[in-house]
């Protein structure tokens, strides 16, 4: 996996991974694209959404939708490191099981989701179906 980064101007930088499109990255002031740390909560919400999404479509689930908020507490002294992370899955569907998305979520979260596996703070998570 390679990734590179380019500055533009002030404190904004154009992300490029290997394959595929860039990103525009800014500082929080900036606000013309997200921070690194917004980055780092959204590549966590999207590495455990695929995965969710990939067992409970092995499972044959009626899900039609996945929507996922996550937020994170950052320690107070630097590197200001993520120490709680909060994931929240609103799974839209019909005949959607609540065991099937328990079990899709903590199966990303202890064994599939590398982003996950790449941060050391506390995970909790917590989920709601909706039907359409």
């Amino acid at each position: 996996m390679k990734a590179q980064l380019n500055w533009t101007s002030e404190m904004q930088f154009v992300g490029r991974p290997e394959n595929g499109p860039g990103i525009l990255l800014d500082n929080p002031e900036g606000r013309s694209g997200p921070s690194p740390m917004e980055l780092i909560l959204m590549g966590i919400a999207g590495c455990t959404a695929m995965d969710a999404i990939s067992i409970l479509k092995k499972k044959r689930s009626g899900f039609s939708g996945v929507k996922v908020d996550v937020t994170g507490d950052r320690a107070d002294d630097h590197p200001k490191r993520y120490t709680d992370i909060h994931i929240d899955f609103i799974i839209t569907g019909n005949d959607v099981k609540p065991a099937d998305v328990a079990r899709a979520i903590e199966l990303s979260v202890t064994k599939y989701c590398s982003a996950i596996g790449s941060v050391n703070a506390k995970i909790q998570t917590s989920y709601r179906i909706v039907e359409p």
